[in-house]
């Protein structure tokens, strides 16, 4: 009998109960029944285990603090602590840390199949980060470099929605000349909005979650750089904001493809219907956001950012094609206490 609604719970109940007396043979066990996204760390009273899922879709990373080793989900986190970055966890590892050390203990046959999420570069990782052998600034500057290159246009000024677009903002401005500014202000006090669970709370957030500068954008014309467009819930309160500030004029520039089809492996982005971009062109949505212009960032654009193959990335949002077969008509459970 499960004890809660997490699916850790799942992976937890067929460890314990996994046919074999050693923890390389209990991993393995799992790994040829579990399909999907899952970094773990598991720990003993002896021991500490990571594993990452054989499409390496969440990250996972080792480091080193003195004698001890550490493990997490980012390498920013082990920069905080005074660890250093060894390694990341490959896709289909598991790792065991006990008194002897580091051992890697299992390692799932490559068949060729990858689906590291490339939105971790876009949004979910820290600038801070190493990810996939590069520096997520490093990529999302690359981003807004290559979204100047594919939609030019004449203004004032550039801006980043804050924080996960800042970087971008400025490679928009290092490679069209247009200066960067300050022109959004974040409250640091709100989370992500777009994951919350439900429209009104979304809203709420928000609104909340953004002021701006209006002695910078007044009769300016502007290019605001953000990192995605998923329901249009953010955008149109900040082209509203920026429009009372007294911007002239307002081309947003998005890094990332449109965003058609849900997230089927641990992400609440919603089911297709929801999503602003599966069922409007790209000038609907420009229409729906109250933009001057708006761009997005080209699927051959991204991956040349983050300096990867297609095959490598799952890119389904993007293009509804997932590394593995999913239930394309998947009810959303929301289990609220």
């Amino acid at each position: 009998q499960f004890q809660s609604s997490g699916d850790s719970e799942i992976i937890a109940h067929l460890i314990a109960n996994a046919p074999a007396e050693n923890w390389s043979d209990r991993i393995a066990y799992i790994m040829r029944r579990l399909q999907g996204a899952y970094s773990l760390v598991i720990m003993t009273n002896q021991e500490v285990l990571g594993v990452r899922d054989p499409l390496g879709v969440r990250p996972l990373c080792i480091g080193k603090l003195n004698s001890g080793w550490v493990l997490a989900s980012e390498s920013c986190a082990l920069d905080h602590i005074g660890a250093e970055f060894v390694r990341e966890v490959e896709p289909g590892e598991a790792v065991l840390i006990d008194d002897n050390g580091l051992t890697s203990i299992y390692k799932k046959p490559r068949d060729g199949v990858f689906g590291r999420c490339i939105f971790e570069h876009i949004y979910f990782s820290r600038p801070d980060s190493l990810l996939d052998g590069q520096l997520v600034y490093s990529a999302r500057l690359a981003m807004g470099a290559q979204l100047a290159k594919e939609y030019p246009v004449e203004a004032d000024l550039v801006i980043g929605v804050p924080d996960s677009a800042t970087a971008s903002a400025v490679g928009y401005s290092q490679e069209s000349g247009i200066p960067f500014t300050e022109g959004l202000v974040k409250n640091r006090y709100v989370g992500r909005t777009f994951i919350l669970p439900d429209q009104r709370l979304r809203e709420l957030g928000v609104r909340r979650k953004l002021n701006l500068l209006p002695q910078i954008l007044k009769g300016k014309r502007v290019i605001v750089v953000d990192d995605s467009i998923v329901r249009g819930t953010t955008t149109p309160h900040v082209v509203n904001l920026l429009r009372k500030g007294g911007a002239k004029e307002i081309h947003l520039r998005i890094c990332a493809p449109p965003i058609v089809s849900p997230c089927h492996f641990g992400v609440d982005m919603a089911t297709k219907s929801e999503l602003l971009a599966s069922s409007n062109s790209v000038d609907e949505i420009r229409e729906i956001i109250g933009a001057d212009s708006l761009g997005f960032l080209s699927e051959e654009g991204l991956l040349r950012s983050v300096s990867g193959k297609r095959s490598e990335y799952c890119m389904g949002c993007f293009t509804g094609t997932y590394p593995i077969p999913v239930q394309l008509e998947m009810d959303k459970l929301v289990l609220e206490t």
